[in-house]
């Protein structure tokens, strides 16, 4: 089951490191460019991936064209795909050792997250963490 209680959420996002970002759009206009400065301005370590951008730079981040790509650990898999497209990336976060996946707002795909959850990562479905660290903030989680 997707982390629902604020308690869990705040663990996950402290223990958090490493994001990888995917897709990160170069368009400031896009909520994946807004939420990728969001993570590093926040102190996130934050690899945008992107293939058809590859090498780029997006908010001072190097973007890498693949998960397996980036090169170092990651902690957690933010995804901005449409829900029918999480699947593979689930599969890749598995493969790259990722210990979380987090699909933003509107992203539900419960078989992906039910796949995840039984390799041993936590998931976050339909959230945001631009929205749900400041709100941890402000309750006092974080």
């Amino acid at each position: 089951m997707p982390l629902q209680s604020d308690a869990d959420l705040a663990t996950l996002l402290r223990e958090t490191k490493t994001i990888a970002l995917k897709i990160a759009s170069p368009k400031p206009h896009r909520y994946s460019n807004k939420v990728l400065k969001f993570l590093v301005e926040s102190g996130y370590d934050v690899y945008p991936i992107n293939p058809g951008h590859a090498g780029e730079k997006i908010a001072g981040r190097t973007v890498y064209a693949d998960l397996n790509q980036v090169p170092v650990a990651i902690d957690l898999v933010d995804i901005f795909r449409r829900s029918e497209d999480v699947a593979p990336i689930v599969s890749k976060a598995i493969e790259i050792g990722a210990r979380a996946i987090w699909m933003q707002l509107g992203i539900i795909n419960d078989l992906a997250a039910a796949r995840a959850e039984a390799a041993g990562l936590k998931v976050a479905m339909d959230r945001c963490p631009a929205i749900d660290i400041p709100r941890l903030q402000r309750l006092g989680f974080m």
